[in-house]
């Protein structure tokens, strides 16, 4: 099933999608909920952020190809960054390139969405936890975060994190094929299967240190292949059986 969340004569609903319908939901997506009848077009809304999480959690190496191009040697533990909630914006909304900023580079990622609270997660019970995946770009300013020696500020600009457009719950993680294309050039092209740290390892390693929240986003990594964006460009994420994000890009005054 695919979730949404989504705008409809100034309201805020979820729902869940079935090609170019929206369908209602009644209750908790993060809990318990039951399936409606279709209400809305995918045309006549306005897609939001699937979710609205307290913490997103972005690795910064997890693809085999990435340690071959950067010519580094493996991690041992899975290298996590934080990113702003606050940079999250929705499928479709604009990509702002930062006055402070000349060499943004995006990044197609696959998305956890953490379902219900946890703390010291095992591997094998990783997959009870989460609600589904979701496509997300993983925008990094890396001139910034060589002025600053560090990637909090360089992660975290105002929307540096397109998500969505939709929570895939049905998803197999182990082997989706991420694509990330600019003006319709690709750029990056991988498979989760060629990721260092899986998924349940990844949601048990976090877990051991802090607790995860329904909604909290883990950012699994993106391939390699990246470069840096101009105003004007189109970049989309294509995740196999997740969906198709894709954002213009425009430069702040």
């Amino acid at each position: 099933m695919y979730l949404v969340r989504y705008l409809k004569d100034q309201v805020e609903h979820f729902g869940y999608l079935e090609g170019e319908t929206i369908g209602s939901l009644t209750g908790d997506i993060f809990g318990d909920f039951v399936r409606g009848g279709p209400v809305a077009e995918l045309s006549e809304v306005r897609l939001l952020p699937p979710c609205t999480p307290g913490k997103v959690i972005s690795l910064s190496l997890n693809y085999a190809d990435q340690l071959r191009a950067l010519g580094v040697p493996a991690p041992e533990l899975p290298p996590l960054r934080f990113k702003a909630p606050s940079a999250v914006v929705a499928a479709g909304e604009p990509i702002v390139l930062p006055a402070q900023a000349q060499a943004v580079h995006p990044g197609a990622a696959l998305a956890v969405v953490v379902g219900r609270p946890g703390r010291w997660i095992a591997p094998d019970e990783a997959a009870a936890y989460l609600l589904g995946y979701a496509c997300a770009n993983d925008l990094q300013a890396l001139d910034v975060a060589e002025l600053d020696q560090g990637w909090t500020r360089a992660n975290s600009f105002d929307s540096f994190l397109p998500l969505g457009p939709a929570i895939a719950t049905h998803a197999d993680p182990t082997e989706l094929v991420v694509s990330g294309s600019v003006n319709g050039v690709v750029r990056q092209l991988a498979t989760t299967h060629d990721l260092l740290f899986t998924v349940p390892q990844v949601v048990a390693f976090v877990s051991a240190a802090m607790t995860l929240f329904p909604g909290d986003v883990i950012l699994m990594g993106t391939p390699a292949g990246t470069g840096p964006l101009a105003g004007g460009d189109v970049v989309e994420v294509n995740i196999e059986g997740v969906g198709v994000l894709r954002n213009p890009v425009t430069r702040a005054p």
